[in-house]
């Protein structure tokens, strides 16, 4: 016998039925992954985080601008070479917009001033660049990751070139703050000559016609140097039209693809450190670099590469804990397992979250169509530990 609820005609009760039993179902759209990229957009050394934030994007192009199957929501932040500017913008996307990672950093200085910040909102930090030793020994943090480096150890490979090499007495000058400092430390960890003078100079100088004119009176065997950007722009050419480049030039993050097209001719045979360079040979980065090269028509730099890894990592890691970020140890394990193909060949972290990896001697050369570009010389460091790892004591659980 059929129910019917008194005052409604039975044929309206069939009709809503039907009516409800042929309705599609509303399907709940994933919320986005938010992802608040610092990237160094404005002044001098912009170069340097116009790659890093292209590279990301190129990641997100290659994952449907998903993480894990589920969509990501990008918020750029130039955190303009200034700490106190780089906390502020960081505080609003942590606590306005509820960012679920912060990814980026091209400047030590500038990750040095929001690590607190946003760590101790249980918030993870990737830094795709800047790769303090302050943070990889007993400053460790579980809440922080890098796909880049140590600082000492892409300086330690230059210093190792300068001992292979038989250089005796060596000229260092590095930017005084402490991605500076640590590239004197880890040239020196592994050159056993005399430093015949370390200088330090601000990170706002364009004309080292003073530098020069000393690097010139004293004849050294070689020269190290680390002035990235707008810096190392200027450095190369002045280098080249004081008639010094008789004296060879060892540096990392000078001569590199962020710097090349303003540098030209003035840097060619010069020499540079990295982890990755655009012409190594594996299907990842063959990718990689030919992609971005036609979307954004310039050859990428290792800001560039290492953020595009970042994008890989944090796809693998959403992946594996099936898209839930609020699970932070779960998160964390997945970030830690590096479940993905990086473009610089293997790739695993150390105990201290920062990767273990091989280093290149890099030599500045012409491309057949004109370009300029780093390319591998010879590999100096294989599955390189950096030296502050032991220090670092990493709780088991957040």
């Amino acid at each position: 016998m059929a129910f019917q609820i008194p005052g409604i005609p039975r044929r309206v009760l069939m009709a809503s039925s039907a009516g409800l039993l042929a309705a599609p179902a509303v399907q709940a759209q994933p919320t986005p992954i938010k992802i608040g990229l610092v990237a160094l957009l404005t002044g001098p050394a912009a170069a340097n985080g116009t790659h890093l934030r292209d590279g990301w994007m190129l990641g997100m192009r290659h994952l449907n601008n998903q993480l894990g199957g589920r969509p990501v929501e990008t918020i750029v932040i130039d955190d303009e070479l200034r700490p106190d500017v780089a906390v502020t913008k960081v505080r609003a996307a942590i606590e306005r917009d509820r960012v679920d990672f912060v990814v980026g950093v091209v400047f030590s200085n500038v990750l040095a001033a929001i690590m607190r910040p946003v760590t101790e909102s249980n918030t993870f930090l990737i830094s795709t660049n800047a790769g303090p030793s302050t943070f990889a020994g007993r400053g460790c943090n579980p809440f922080f990751f890098t796909t880049s480096y140590n600082n000492d150890q892409v300086h330690s490979v230059m210093g190792q070139v300068a001992q292979d090499s038989g250089y005796r007495r060596v000229f260092l000058m590095t930017p005084n703050y402490q991605a500076g400092r640590d590239a004197m430390a880890g040239f020196k960890s592994r050159f056993r000559g005399t430093v015949v003078d370390e200088v330090y100079v601000p990170l706002t100088q364009l004309d080292f016609s003073a530098e020069l004119a000393r690097i010139a009176s004293m004849r050294p065997d070689a020269i190290f140097t680390f002035m990235p950007g707008g810096l190392g722009v200027n450095l190369v050419r002045q280098y080249r039209q004081a008639g010094l480049a008789n004296i060879p030039f060892l540096s990392t993050f000078t001569v590199d693809e962020a710097t090349l097209p303003a540098q030209g001719e003035a840097a060619l045979g010069f020499f540079s450190a990295a982890s990755w360079a655009p012409n190594m040979d594996n299907p990842q980065n063959r990718r990689f670099v030919s992609e971005f090269e036609g979307a954004f028509n310039y050859v990428p730099a290792t800001y560039a590469a290492q953020a595009y890894d970042g994008a890989m990592l944090l796809n693998s890691a959403v992946r594996r804990v099936g898209g839930n970020v609020s699970d932070k140890n779960a998160v964390r394990a997945a970030l830690a397992a590096a479940d993905f193909q990086s473009v610089r060949g293997p790739f695993r972290f150390g105990t201290n979250q920062y990767p273990v990896q091989d280093f290149w001697q890099l030599q500045v050369a012409r491309r057949p169509d004109g370009k300029f570009q780093t390319e591998t010389v010879r590999k100096v460091l294989e599955a390189n530990v950096d030296p502050w790892a032991a220090e670092c004591r990493m709780p088991a659980r957040i």
